[in-house]
């Protein structure tokens, strides 16, 4: 379950994909695509949710079964 999560989103997020060889890299462009800055948002809010719902179930589990 905790590998099908992680593969949803990167799969939201379009990050998956092969490690790139010598030959697929372009030139930068000049400015940061707009989108960008949204996916490194979007990438954060859901590592921290992961994270606040890792914490929470534990504390919940540790209420409830001691």
């Amino acid at each position: 379950m905790r590998f099908l999560a992680l593969e949803l989103i990167l799969s939201l997020l379009d990050v998956r994909g092969h490690i790139p060889r010598f030959d697929d890299f372009r030139p930068a462009p000049a400015a940061p695509a707009p989108g960008g800055a949204v996916r490194a948002v979007a990438a954060a809010i859901a590592v921290f949710i992961v994270l606040a719902l890792a914490v929470w179930t534990t504390v919940w589990l540790a209420v409830n079964i001691f």
